[in-house]
């Protein structure tokens, strides 16, 4: 009688797939480091008003804005509130850092003549389109907007 075949599965590696994940990873990122992130772009209109502002952390928690044309206090965001500007300025800052770029250069938030608002970092050219976060979002860096008594 003949021994019946029993047919195995060929092996499979089991760290083919996340070592194909990993040189993807790799990949994209030599990509970008070569060729740079993508294009971001203010929306096209008019200026309504603008702010160029600095953010500085106090020793309480509390967030210092000032106006960089003259220094003037704008607003003081206290600890524990404003959770989407501190959100949004922390990112930016952090892509500062990454970048070796410091402090001198202000963010500058914009109001356009098709409602939109965004908030530019002057030092890396960073574009936040803010409607693309909801209105809650777009009032809370409007009412800075509002309270520096921007310009167009």
């Amino acid at each position: 009688m003949a021994q019946p075949t029993v047919l195995h599965a060929p092996q499979r590696n089991p760290l083919a797939i996340p070592a194909v994940i990993v040189a993807s990873l790799i990949g994209v990122i030599l990509f970008i480091k070569l060729h740079g992130p993508p294009a971001q772009h203010a929306p096209e209109g008019r200026v309504i008003a603008s702010i160029d502002l600095f953010f500085e952390d106090r020793a309480d928690g509390a967030v210092v804005v000032r106006d960089a044309k003259n220094g003037a206090v704008v607003r003081e965001l206290e600890s524990g509130t404003n959770g989407f500007i501190r959100a949004t300025l922390r990112g930016l800052v952090r892509e500062r850092r990454i970048g070796d770029l410091g402090p001198e250069k202000p963010f500058r938030v914009t109001r356009w003549s098709d409602g939109r608002l965004t908030l530019v970092d002057m030092a890396t050219g960073r574009v936040v389109d803010l409607p693309a976060f909801g209105q809650t979002q777009v009032e809370a860096f409007q009412s800075l907007l509002d309270a520096g008594g921007s310009s167009p």
